[in-house]
């Protein structure tokens, strides 16, 4: 039998003249997915991180002229214990989710890169939102989670059609020297991989690189070095990307502002860690392939952005080795 829960409980009273910091405080609440045990007592499962969080509101709701004591307690007995985390059941927040899921499966076609990128980062953020309080997931998160990831792979799909499966292969250390003025070639219609692949390739690798956008991978011919589609060249390997795989292949890996710039592609192309500056570049690319008359427009117009991303985290990178060394 797995031992008790032990929850934080915060005992307040909010300020009464106060209607603007009442609401605040209100919604901070809900937005940690407080449970409500009555008027005045909010209940969460203990972590040093949430207990935290409802230290500093309290102190806030102090400094605003309320009260408030925080509190930390084991359920009494498994009936307690059933009791409580009944009351942070998301199941319906799931099934909702889904239902909207379902909806927004319906607009998907004919949508416009720009819109479908708009449309899969709020729904990604709905459901993070969701997520970040489900303290106790069960069956309607896994089936939430399924579905999350059946959509978010169908919008996928219509952004970049031909995605590459990864491969479990070992990756060659190549020589620079060796793939100068050669071909390369991708799919067309880039999007965030293949266009930040293209760049590293022209910009690290292959000055003179010449490049085909193929409208299937079937017809690269056999002299060019595909990237980023299944049998290609380089494509993903592992849990790499192609821009990883690049960069790996090359012995670009010890750039930090290379690696900066991978954490983006990666978040972007497969999930993970959010990337702070993710977010940004997948609306520039999104805009930017709305506007451009073709793959080669698309590279030179991106091509700058990750001049400018690269310059940026290069100096950064330097600033933080010169203040080490001081």
């Amino acid at each position: 039998m797995n031992p008790p829960t032990t929850w934080s409980l915060l005992v307040l009273t909010l300020p009464t003249e106060n209607a603007t910091a009442r609401m605040r405080f209100w919604r901070a609440l809900k937005a940690k997915g407080c449970a409500v045990l009555r008027d005045g007592i909010y209940l969460l499962p203990y972590s040093e991180e949430r207990e935290q969080m409802l230290r500093e509101l309290a102190g806030a709701i102090t400094d605003s002229g309320g009260t408030a004591h925080l509190l930390r307690a084991p359920s009494l007995d498994a009936t307690q214990e059933a009791e409580f985390r009944a009351l942070f059941d998301r199941s319906e927040d799931h099934a909702e989710f889904i239902r909207s899921l379902t909806e927004a499966r319906k607009t998907v076609s004919g949508q416009s890169a720009a819109d479908l990128t708009k449309l899969l980062r709020r729904l990604r953020k709905d459901y993070e939102t969701i997520v970040v309080i489900d303290y106790f997931p069960g069956d309607a998160a896994t089936r939430a989670e399924a579905a999350w990831q059946d959509f978010a792979g169908l919008v996928d799909t219509v952004l970049s059609p031909g995605e590459p499966h990864s491969a479990e292969l070992p990756i060659s250390r190549l020589s620079v020297s060796d793939y100068q003025g050669r071909t390369w070639a991708t799919r067309q219609h880039m999007w965030v991989d293949r266009v930040a692949s293209a760049w590293l390739i022209r910009r690290f690798i292959d000055r003179d690189a010449s490049f085909l956008w193929l409208t299937s991978p079937s017809a690269c011919p056999a002299d060019a070095l595909g990237f980023d589609f299944d049998g290609a060249a380089f494509s993903h390997v592992g849990e790499l990307v192609t821009f990883e795989v690049l960069m790996a292949s090359f012995g670009l890996e010890k750039d930090a502002a290379l690696l900066r710039l991978g954490e983006i592609v990666h978040v972007l192309d497969v999930g993970g860690a959010p990337v702070p500056e993710a977010c940004g570049f997948e609306a520039v690319m999104a805009g930017a392939r709305e506007r451009a008359a073709g793959d080669d427009q698309l590279l030179d117009e991106i091509g700058r952005v990750l001049d400018s991303l690269y310059t940026y985290f290069a100096s950064a990178a330097k600033n933080k080795e010169e203040r080490t060394l001081q």
